[in-house]
């Protein structure tokens, strides 16, 4: 593969490269998503641990995904389902289905999803539509559906002998034994949603089904959702060609919720027969979980308060609906949900941040604790398998430092006794079988893109499924003499606290550089660590050009721990640019920084912080470049914004303290908005509503809008063009 040398725009570099021009182009990167290598997605383990699945896009059509398999034992590859084969063109996808993909971040088209029966003997994925159904050992996938309308949620039952999915807000089982398709339920429709995840369930909890089989196949419990209280917003979707105009039920910070009953049904009976579960006088509640214990007789949920300061533990008894609370968390701030969450035969694994860090602990199912399994100050990521042979639990956590994930384990019967699995420096993402003995490791580092290995519970490598590996075949290889690996280092915030930054340094060129301030700086998300993204790209690109690229996780970003988090608790926009400023103040100390030439950029939450950057700091940054950003937090939704700022009824001064607005008249630098015109998670209305404000204000500033684009800002033409559009703006004005 040939070097490609690409001149971006037709101005002259406003420094001189003492080095050879740029090789990784934006047009590069764009035309060739193989550059990370070609790493599976979706990694699964057949029950049996002797097949490893994937989907893997395909070498003609980096948008299409199909269904790959690798035998462990004979260490060969061979692809399962070809997904053009049974949907060939484009697919026409529900409106509901085209919001959960947006809520799940899942993009492209063929086989997206797919699931395991229990016995490993069968596959299911939905495609297109319809559900399909693939026995291993045969050629042909069986498709069982014929477009009656859109399934979503397909699954297994625990037993493997019916298949459920949601279909126009009912609920339907087939039986796979005589092919009959029976409905569960049949009122659904309107504003009533059966066996669904609500927007705020789908987007801020992570919790996508509204429907959990008991494992005897006898009952399922399901949630009933009416949207009637939630207020309609009349949202415009803007495409090149058309306007759509939705009245979307929306839940505002402050407004109403949808009414949620949690009910269970047995699977030979309808809907008329739904038990419902009392869940308390209070109806402002959340459901965040639900999950069956081992027996069939008990469901567990997940309640929570409007507040998110309590969350409920309960335990429900199938046949009286009797209730237990088994465990209660509380917090002064906010309470993180996960899925760390196992149940043994008369005990159950718990994640808990009640010590100030997401830590595991062993509970009976009276609730008594046992024991508390890890502990420290470092917290533990995901419970990722469990030996109930020998006791062993296995997790992912930052127990060395917090910027790597590795794999370890502890003992039930040795709580604390931590032992580090995985040994190289990066990222580690875990795949166990089911009986934990091998797993798949998805691992990376800033150099090194994903690769994914097959080891015993131990450690030790068995092979390769995809090495990876970048030598003189790999298509980044060209690249390697001017890839910049970033410097990784520490500064200290204002109340002690430790703050981790990576920064990437060019080579090569002589004087000072301009710098670009990469954040995104909200919770639940890091930027800093040693693990490989597609975004390394064009951070790549700003450093072969001759930027300064800066990232720094301030307080309030995750994986820190709750003391780290909490200082943005009803003070959004405050503490992080407080901690972001101590980054740029660290920058200019360097010898090969302009200090008059600092730029930032973000998109989403990243987005509102470049704006708060360039109104409260206006004599720092100088450029900013804000992507899809919040203005207004009343704007923004129930779950996510009142966990972290209040009720705005409770909290009004607080929320405009945090909105953008009373700050524009700071704007002194050159900014860049952009905003997808179909945007159903930051409303386009955040952008249109700043643009009114700072043309008020008789403020200069520019604008790209996207025809169509979601929040994500997605395809292969639209990205290149938004990369392309950045990189123009910061060459322009920095």
């Amino acid at each position: 593969m040939k070097k490609l040398i690409t001149a971006l725009c037709a101005m002259t570099l406003a420094f001189t490269s003492t080095a050879h021009a740029e090789k990784l182009s934006l047009e590069r990167i764009y035309q060739d998503p193989s550059l990370s290598g070609t790493a599976p997605r979706k990694l699964k383990l057949s029950p049996d641990g002797q097949r490893a699945t994937y989907i893997q896009a395909r070498e003609d059509d980096y948008n299409r995904f199909d269904l790959w398999q690798y035998n462990v034992e004979t260490g060969k590859r061979s692809m399962l389902v070809d997904s053009e084969s049974l949907v060939s063109g484009p697919e026409n996808l529900s409106d509901e289905e085209k919001a959960r993909r947006e809520r799940q971040r899942i993009f492209g088209k063929g086989i997206l999803e797919y699931t395991f029966s229990a016995d490993g003997n069968a596959l299911l994925f939905p495609l297109n539509g319809d559900i399909f159904y693939l026995k291993i050992g045969e050629q042909k996938a069986k498709k069982l559906t014929n477009g009656e309308g859109f399934a979503t949620d397909v699954k297994f039952s625990p037993k493997g002998n019916f298949i459920s999915f949601v279909r126009d807000q009912n609920l339907f089982i087939i039986d796979l034994a005589t092919g009959k398709t029976r409905a569960l339920t049949t009122t659904g429709g309107g504003t009533t949603k059966f066996a669904m995840a609500e927007f705020v369930a789908q987007e801020e909890m992570g919790r996508m089904t509204g429907y959990w089989w008991s494992p005897d196949e006898k009952t399922i419990a399901l949630t009933k959702v009416d949207t009637t209280p939630v207020d309609i917003a009349t949202r415009n979707e803007i495409y090149a060609d058309s306007i759509k105009l939705f009245n979307q039920r929306y839940p505002f910070a402050g407004t109403n919720n949808v009414n949620i009953e949690l009910g269970l049904l047995d699977v030979t009976k309808s809907e008329n027969d739904i038990r419902w579960v009392d869940l308390g006088k209070n109806k402002d509640i959340y459901i965040a979980r639900g999950k069956w214990l081992p027996g069939s007789e008990r469901f567990s949920y997940q309640w929570q308060n409007r507040t998110q300061q309590k969350l409920e533990l309960r335990f429900v008894n199938r046949k009286s609906l009797q209730q237990d609370v088994v465990i209660t968390e509380t917090a002064d701030t906010w309470i993180n949900l996960h899925e760390a969450l196992y149940y043994m035969d008369d005990s159950f694994i718990w994640a808990s941040e009640r010590d100030g860090f997401q830590h595991l602990y062993h509970f009976d199912y009276r609730g008594k604790l046992l024991s508390q399994l890890t502990k420290g100050e470092w917290i533990v990521d995901a419970l990722e398998g469990v030996d109930k042979a020998t006791g062993d639990v296995y997790f992912t956590g930052r127990k060395d430092t917090p910027t790597e994930r590795h794999l370890y384990k502890v003992n039930l019967n040795k709580p604390q006794e931590i032992t580090k699995i995985s040994s190289r420096s990066g990222f580690h993402s875990i795949t166990f079988s089911k009986d934990s003995s091998i797993y798949l490791d998805s691992y990376s580092n800033t150099a090194q893109p994903t690769q994914v290995s097959l080891h015993k519970a131990n450690g030790e490598m068995l092979t390769w499924m995809e090495e990876n590996r970048v030598d003189e075949n790999h298509p980044l290889h060209p690249y390697l003499s001017d890839w910049v690996k970033p410097r990784f280092g520490t500064l200290t915030a204002e109340d002690g606290q430790t703050l981790h930054y990576r920064i990437f340094e060019p080579k090569g060129f002589e004087g000072k550089r301009p710098v670009v301030n990469y954040v995104y700086g909200g919770p639940h998300a890091q930027l800093v660590t040693n693990s490989w993204s597609g975004r390394n790209f064009i951070l790549q690109h700003l450093v072969q050009k001759g930027y300064v690229v800066f990232q720094l996780d301030n307080r309030g970003s995750y994986n820190r721990g709750k003391k780290f988090e909490d200082p943005i608790y009803k003070h959004l926009g405050d503490v992080e640019l407080k901690d972001q400023l101590v980054g740029m103040e660290y920058v200019k100390t360097l010898d090969f920084v302009d200090p008059e030439r600092i730029g930032v950029y973000g998109h989403s939450y990243g987005g509102y912080m470049t704006i708060m950057s360039m109104f409260k700091a206006g004599d720092v940054f100088k450029v900013g470049v804000s992507g899809a950003p919040v203005t207004d937090w009343t704007l923004y939704d129930t779950h996510y914004t009142e966990r972290y700022a209040g009720h705005p009824g409770k909290n009004g001064e607080d929320y405009e303290k945090s909105n953008v607005f009373m700050y524009a008249d700071g704007l002194q630098g050159d900014l860049l908005i952009y905003h997808g015109m179909a945007d159903d998670n930051v409303l386009f209305t955040h952008a249109t509503k700043l643009f009114k404000h700072l043309q008020d204000l008789g403020k200069p500033f520019d604008v790209m809008t996207y025809p169509g684009s979601k929040h994500s800002i997605r395809g292969k033409k639209t990205g290149y063009h938004l990369a392309t559009t950045i990189v123009r703006y910061f060459d322009k004005n920095l």
